[in-house]
């Protein structure tokens, strides 16, 4: 199985449509066997899951996301774990565990639940691919 994890400097990046990095974690008999990190190449949100599907990721962990990418994940045959944060190690560790509670859905058209610190949803255009 292949996780893909937006990234920053270690932690969920929170916005998916502005991730620059994902850390990619190739995981067998519960268990990471390779972690690699993957850039986007500035790419914004319709290309993304264009990215992971090439990259042949099965699951994608993040933060924030908009619903026209969770549409693009989906028809990319990509499981969704939205509303992560914290080290990226630790979160792909509770997945393995089946212990990350997120959701498979668009977190990001209401902004009165909680995101932690300084979340943002500037999401420009991302809404109309």
């Amino acid at each position: 199985m292949r996780v893909a994890v937006t990234y920053d400097n270690g932690n969920v990046f929170g916005h998916f449509g502005r991730t620059e990095e994902f850390k990619v974690y190739d995981i067998e008999d519960g268990k990471v066997v390779n972690a690699q990190i993957l850039g986007t190449n500035g790419e914004g949100c319709g290309a993304l899951a264009g990215i992971l599907n090439i990259a042949d990721v099965d699951v994608l962990i993040c933060g924030g996301i908009g619903g026209g990418a969770v549409r693009a994940l989906s028809e990319a045959g990509i499981k969704l774990y939205a509303g992560a944060s914290g080290n990226t190690d630790e979160v792909v560790a509770a997945f393995i565990e089946g212990t990350l509670a997120a959701v498979g859905e668009a977190n990001c058209d209401h902004h009165d639940h909680e995101h932690g610190e300084g979340h943002s949803c500037g999401h420009g255009g991302c809404h109309n691919h």
